[in-house]
């Protein structure tokens, strides 16, 4: 993988010129620690409560469907209105959800469609902060750095993943809702975050008359792009195929067997893979080839994913779902950087809700397609056939798009990012 020399700022004066970077990176952490956290207790608890597949299936469902319900409203949100706001009432309203959760939880034993109930109030804030915030990295970083900040914001991400999980798991395994009271005083830390992230409207310095203002115009650019949709297409069905997230719950009770700890270190496990690559491409930028690494890495998170459907030993398990995670990172960064540094500042955030609907939220509709096939064919053959459907989407995209194989650099000197 041809990479980049250090002739830029190192990472730690990129964080010390950027204070807003910093500030956004803070956010994520905590946005992602509470989320982490999460996901661990109400999927434990869920399928503890019911020992049926189909329950972890509308865990999915229930975080997916604000998602495509309201991508539109919020991308246009993201272009009309300040984008730290959005993104600070977003959280707002998570953390008071989740703290009348834990309060509820802590008197009574609520059932389980109140689960359901929370988890559409908490992906309907998230459909509103996720496109805002990722229109406002352009904002912190700027040509070769931007690449660098997308990877630092990653690695800081997916450290979460590793620790989130497993401090979930451990504390849940004490108690339920001290978890969740933990989980909204993280969210609201990054409330406090919020005030100290680049102000301003979207698209202050442009020309507002030459940028579509219509709901779609995020759907038509992606549209009119081919390497972009092919772009954002295949880490869709990558991610919709080869997850195998909501299967976790399932294979450390009954395959695993390691309990509610190990389901915490299963979770955490494919952030430990992306933390280390992140790291990696925080300091050393892919130069070329972008488009083929993309194909290579897409390939290679399925066939981690065949490699974990049939492990019976944990530590095989952990070592598949750490190389997926590093697999995954890689796209991710291709991907970002190419999205968000070829589109206009006043469009980006709906050019970011499409982006987030076709990857972020199809990880959930993943959730509910693997827990559909695990409860007709069972865990094992469920993420099995996601792995090698990956695998088969990588060979008919690249043969479908041949922009991608032919995409070498990741910024040109016509992609100069802006700092707000």
């Amino acid at each position: 993988m041809p990479l980049g020399t250090s002739t830029e700022l190192s990472l730690l004066h990129l964080l010390q010129e950027r204070p807003a970077l910093r500030s956004f990176i803070a956010i994520r952490t905590a946005d992602e620690l509470g989320a982490q956290m999460l996901n661990v207790g109400i999927g434990w608890s869920v399928y503890a409560a019911t020992h049926n597949p189909m329950s972890l299936a509308y865990v999915g469902l229930a975080q997916f469907l604000p998602n495509i319900g309201m991508v539109l409203i919020a991308g246009q949100a993201a272009d009309r209105f300040e984008r730290r706001k959005v993104v600070g009432l977003s959280l707002l309203i998570q953390t008071v959800a989740i703290a009348g959760w834990c309060a509820w939880s802590a008197a009574t034993t609520p059932s389980i469609r109140w689960v359901y109930l929370l988890l559409l109030i908490i992906g309907s804030a998230r459909a509103f902060s996720s496109p805002a915030m990722s229109a406002m990295l352009p904002h912190v970083a700027r040509g070769e750095e931007f690449p660098r900040a997308v990877a630092a914001t990653s690695s800081a991400f997916q450290i979460c993943t590793i620790a989130g999980p497993a401090i979930g798991g451990l504390i849940y395994a004490v108690s339920g809702p001290a978890m969740f009271a933990v989980a909204a005083g993280l969210y609201f830390l990054a409330v406090t975050q919020t005030r100290r992230l680049a102000g301003g409207r979207p698209g202050d310095n442009q020309d507002r008359a030459l940028t579509d203002k219509s709901v779609l115009a995020g759907i038509r650019y992606i549209r009119s792009n081919r390497l972009l949709l092919s772009l954002i297409s295949l880490d869709l069905f990558a991610v919709l195929l080869g997850g195998v997230t909501a299967l976790l719950p399932i294979y450390a009770k009954d395959i695993l067997r390691v309990g509610p700890s190990g389901l915490g270190y299963l979770r955490g496990a494919p952030g430990v893979g992306a933390a280390i690559i992140g790291l990696v491409l925080a300091h050393r930028t892919i130069k070329r080839d972008a488009g083929k690494l993309m194909l290579a890495c897409v390939a290679g998170f399925g066939f981690a994913t065949v490699v974990f459907a049939l492990s019976r030993n944990l530590w095989l398990s952990l070592a598949a779902l750490i190389a997926a995670g590093g697999f995954d990172v890689v796209s991710m960064v291709i991907r970002q950087t190419l999205v968000q540094t070829s589109t206009p500042d006043t469009m980006r955030g709906r050019v970011s809700a499409v982006n987030w609907v076709f990857i972020g939220a199809s990880s959930e509709l993943g959730e509910f397609e693997s827990g559909a096939a695990a409860a007709l064919f069972g865990a094992v053959p469920s993420a099995l056939l996601g792995g090698l459907g990956t695998l088969a989407v990588v060979a008919l995209w690249a043969w479908i798009f041949p922009e991608l194989t032919r995409t070498d650099k990741l910024i040109t000197e016509e992609a100069e990012v802006p700092i707000g």
